[in-house]
């Protein structure tokens, strides 16, 4: 009975082997060979992950870079890294680099403290997802910020904080990356990547979708979708109860005109972002 149990241990052993050879030889057979030229722009790449380019990561932005064209190439850009990032690559593949357009979020919400004033206390977990689970909000307003941070604590880059006088989350175009992790943890989708043209850039901050009359209750600076910014420019989009400037919108030509034409001081036009707001 002893001599049956070693037979079986020795076949079953035997087996084992077997198979790890045959492993072994399949995976050396049908190996992809990577490029070492993918290893040296990992190594380039700031390993944020984030997705802002578009790829699953920094390993396969690597590995889309290492393997592009120079014409290629020219339409690839690490936002995180940006210019001086890509710049180097393009010197390890012997290309140029592309022009990447400038990009950062912006809230598209002026719900201040002084603008939307608490209406109701609340006393929950502090977290703009379990408050936005459980009510509208302190103003009243349904689409309006919490106040609470949460964007702040996933920004890798400090180019966010919380302003103490407004309540509202600020952004540090110096500092920002255009990652999209605020876009992404905003349970109200209140921020958006938009591309800074010339140092400027317009949009409509606010998200209200309460008709005119209901959302000014809530904070006196919410959209009435009065439609005089359309009158500037018609590709202005005007849906439930809301306005939307298109990033395609020249900020140079007409920022200051939309946001002059705005009577209730919904549309923001920034200037000089980058030297100081």
């Amino acid at each position: 009975m002893v001599s049956a149990i070693l037979f079986n241990i020795l076949i079953l052993s035997g087996l084992a082997v077997l198979a790890a050879i045959v492993l072994y030889w399949a995976s050396q057979k049908f190996a992809v060979q990577e490029s070492p030229l993918v290893g040296q722009i990992y190594e380039i790449l700031p390993h944020a992950n984030c997705g802002a380019c578009g790829r699953a990561g920094c390993q396969d932005f690597a590995s889309i870079c290492a393997n592009a064209s120079a014409e290629e190439f020219q339409n690839l850009n690490c936002p995180v890294g940006g210019r001086k990032v890509m710049e180097k690559i393009a010197t390890l593949k012997g290309v140029q680099a592309g022009e990447a357009e400038r990009k950062c979020a912006v809230l598209r919400c002026n719900g201040s403290c002084q603008n939307a004033p608490d209406k109701v206390v609340y006393t929950g977990m502090k977290s703009c997802r379990a408050a936005h689970s459980v009510m509208s909000g302190r103003s009243g307003c349904p689409n309006g910020c919490l106040r609470m941070g949460d964007c702040v604590q996933v920004c890798q880059y400090g180019a966010l904080s919380l302003d103490k006088e407004t309540g509202l989350p600020v952004v540090d175009y110096k500092k920002c990356t255009s990652c999209g992790a605020c876009v992404k943890r905003c349970p109200r989708g209140l921020f958006e990547i938009r591309p800074i043209q010339e140092n400027m850039q317009v949009y409509v901050a606010c998200r209200n979708q309460q008709k005119g009359a209901v959302a000014r209750k809530n904070c006196k600076v919410a959209c009435i979708a009065c439609g005089k910014c359309r009158q500037i420019n018609d590709t202005i989009s005007i849906e439930n109860n809301l306005s939307y400037i298109p990033p395609s919108i020249s900020a140079p030509e007409e920022g200051e005109k939309l946001a002059a034409s705005c009577p209730v001081k919904a549309i923001h036009f920034r200037q000089n972002m980058i030297e100081g707001d």
